[in-house]
């Protein structure tokens, strides 16, 4: 595989991978040595008991006496990992254990991955109920559709603290700070667009969602029989809740005819699309291919039709990747000590990226690197900022 992101080998080997993740990526760090007698006897007996008393008698203190108020569970069960699918936890624990080493790089977060053997949405939730104490906040991760949609709803009205289903959301955010970027270059109105999602399942509704709460007034969702729509009687409920409010226009069919006449293209499947189609598209298009590692177009062919292209590779300008958005949503969410991660948080995260572009901004340059260090902490500060607006913080 090769990979041209800055700072960054040219050329990747198996072997260099492999030894990468030898014995995993993560390990625990001490705040403070424990090298003396006096030093055991603070960070445990007995010094531990006085502070396990105090909270006994206050609970709250548990957040300034322990990790568990920037503590972050990454939470999956391995049905649906990458472009692997469903894999299975103990395949899934390398991808968990990079996004624990995600939000400590770019976030200062600490991170548990943690995986269950258990598919069951029941289980899943009545098991991190009983985890509760033990972290600040739950990123559901790589859980298939449309089950996740049922295990983050549950998830979050049983705990009281920030819950996101990053393979959603984190998508979404950044796809809506990319769709700002191309605009602002192009200097098209968001009012206007007509949207072409490929992919129902959770990035796609997710994408529907924040895009429809950005002001896209046309959204047109296809899945792997065609256009989401009133007339469809196939329709699983979360599909059906998506039909009563977008295709607008009451189209039937397939790509062809939701594409044409479109201003975005956002690829959130593993289908392909046709040049073809791409083509009969309006002026100064929009096209976001973003299945890895093939991209439902290729972005040299889109390019001959559209005016921006961003994919969901490093090996490509606009590189539209989760890692601009979670840390810094997590973090400011935990600043905040809000309850949960609400639609005007993650609005206010994609505006936070797309303004680190700042006059950077071009066809090529939408949103900011990845490794750009000044994402995370404008996300964060926009996200605690909007939580303490809504009033949802403790």
């Amino acid at each position: 595989m090769t990979n041209t992101a800055p700072g960054q080998p040219t050329q990747i080997t198996d072997d260099e991978i492999f030894r990468a993740h030898e014995g995993g990526k993560l390990s625990v760090e001490l705040s403070a040595p424990i090298d003396t007698q006096r030093a055991l006897s603070i960070a445990y007996t007995p010094g531990v008991a006085q502070v396990s008393r105090a909270i006994a008698k206050d609970a709250a203190l548990v957040e300034e006496y322990t990790w568990t108020k920037r503590l972050v569970a990454v939470v999956s069960d391995g049905t649906a990992v990458l472009g692997l699918g469903d894999i299975g936890p103990r395949a899934s624990l390398p991808v968990m254990e990079g996004k624990s080493a995600l939000f400590r790089t770019f976030a200062g977060l600490n991170s548990i991955p943690i995986v269950l053997d258990t598919t069951d949405p029941d289980e899943i939730v009545e098991t991190l109920i009983r985890l509760r104490p033990s972290f600040g906040a739950v990123n559901l991760e790589d859980i298939s559709a449309p089950r996740c949609f049922e295990i983050e709803r549950r998830v979050i009205e049983a705990l009281d603290c920030p819950v996101m289903h990053d393979d959603q959301h984190g998508t979404a955010i950044v796809v809506l700070a990319a769709l700002k970027g191309a605009l602002t270059h192009l200097d098209k109105d968001i009012t206007t667009l007509k949207v072409v999602i490929s992919g129902a399942g959770a990035a796609g509704v997710a994408c529907a969602n924040i895009l429809r709460a950005a002001g896209v007034p046309d959204i047109v969702v296809l899945d792997s029989k065609g256009v989401v729509g009133a007339h469809r009687t196939d329709l699983n409920e979360f599909k059906t809740d998506l039909a009563a409010w977008s295709n607008p226009r009451a189209l039937t069919g397939g790509a062809a005819e939701a594409l044409n006449g479109a201003d975005m293209f956002l690829g959130v499947s593993a289908g392909l699309i046709d040049e073809a189609f791409i083509a009969t598209m309006n002026d100064d298009a929009i096209v976001f291919a973003l299945s890895n590692p093939d991209p439902e177009i290729h972005p040299d062919v889109a390019a001959k039709h559209a005016a921006v292209v961003a994919t969901g590779r490093s090996d490509f300008p606009n590189q539209i990747n989760n890692v601009l958005a979670f840390p810094g949503v997590f973090a400011g969410a935990l600043d905040a000590d809000a309850r949960r991660i609400t639609e005007g948080m993650k609005l206010a995260a994609a505006d936070a990226i797309f303004g680190v572009v700042g006059d950077d901004l071009a066809a090529d340059h939408i949103v900011p690197s990845p490794l750009d260090p000044r994402v995370a902490p404008a996300v964060a500060k926009a996200v605690a900022d909007a939580a303490r607006a809504e009033g949802v913080t403790k």
